[in-house]
């Protein structure tokens, strides 16, 4: 079987281009925010799956869910993936929308995980200095790992600076075994 995000991607894109061309990508990201939302509610799941309820129907309970937040371009993707039975998707092409969107505007996430809460000071500290490194608007996502004991391990795509005092305690104890 394909990887999902192999098969949510095309649905990303036509999402992205959608916005793009509405010139609404703030609202196309809330919209697929709140039906991956939905979608992932473990009591849709039953009803997603059921027998019982046409596509239409599927649809229109969808749409009432959403309530008023959902424009017709966007009434009619749900549409489309329910049709293509892959309304399930909706939060990989979420996170795939927002990839696209984040590189569009320039934007990088960057997520930091420290042995204790950072203040808003720290964060922002570590948000302007890695912003002048890669010349991008960042991103912070914060996380708190216990196990690091102290300092910070920092994640952005591929690279990763390990600044925790468990890290530099491995390194230490890989120099005593050699």
């Amino acid at each position: 079987m394909l990887e999902k995000a192999t098969i949510a991607r095309p649905y990303a894109n036509a999402a992205f281009d959608q916005a793009i061309e509405e010139g609404k990508l703030g609202e196309w990201s809330s919209m697929l925010n709140l039906l991956s939302v939905i979608v992932s509610d473990n009591n849709m799941h039953a009803v997603i799956n059921s027998p019982k309820l046409s596509d239409e129907q599927l649809h229109q309970f969808i749409i009432d869910v959403a309530g008023d937040k959902l424009s017709q371009t966007s009434k009619n993707f749900i549409r489309i993936l329910i049709d293509a039975e892959r309304i399930l998707l909706a939060a990989d092409i979420f996170e795939l929308f927002e990839q696209k969107r984040a590189a569009a505007e320039g934007i990088s996430d960057v997520e930091v995980v420290s042995a204790y809460a950072l203040d808003d000071a720290q964060i922002n500290s570590i948000s302007e200095s890695i912003s002048k490194r890669l010349s991008k608007k960042i991103e912070v996502n914060t996380e708190e790992d216990k196990n690091l004991i102290g300092g910070v391990i920092i994640r952005m795509g591929d690279s990763v600076i390990d600044a925790s005092l468990r890290g530099r305690l491995k390194e230490l104890n890989s120099v005593f075994a050699q």
